[in-house]
């Protein structure tokens, strides 16, 4: 298919795409944005479609992975858009558990519980909990993957009957 085809078959599908946009329930601009996204990304990777006929899927398809992607993207910023006279875009962060002194506490009971474990236990789940790899636990603590792997495992059921009394 010659670039020209392409662009043309393109545009023909730009309605449809429009009215699937306003199905995902985004307003007028919104759809439009998604839509021209959606046409950027495929002219940017048209060399990546493969002509057996599927372009409409290709694009739906395109479309749909954009949407989740930005909708994800806003759901983690908590960005919304401020209907004032300035007209800012607000970002909200999500509220670390140490503003909250419940969370606080909890902080302090699960550290404790953590510290009263045995420590066959405890050393490799401190070091899963402060970012090691089980890879790297199993290298530094000289234990095999799977033994570690277990170890952790029962460190979280032992923590969570801990808790839970």
């Amino acid at each position: 298919m010659t670039a020209i085809e392409f662009c043309d078959q393109l545009l023909d599908l730009e309605p449809s795409l429009l009215k699937y946009a306003y199905h995902l329930r985004l307003s007028n601009s919104d759809a439009k944005d998604l839509v021209q996204e959606t046409f950027l990304k495929i002219l940017s990777s048209r060399e990546k479609f493969v002509d057996n006929g599927y372009l409409k899927a290709w694009t739906f398809t395109i479309m749909r992975n954009t949407f989740i992607n930005n909708y994800r993207r806003n759901v983690l910023q908590k960005t919304y858009y401020d209907r004032t006279y300035e007209s800012f875009l607000i970002n909200q962060t999500i509220a670390s558990g140490s503003d909250n002194p419940d969370s606080a506490y909890s902080v302090i009971e699960l550290t404790q519980s953590i510290e009263q474990l045995n420590v066959k236990f405890r050393v490799p789940f401190k070091m899963y909990i402060e970012g090691y790899k089980y890879s790297e636990i199993s290298d530094k603590i000289k234990l095999k993957l799977g033994t570690v792997k277990s170890r952790i495992f029962l460190a979280r059921k032992l923590l969570t009957n801990q808790l839970n009394r």
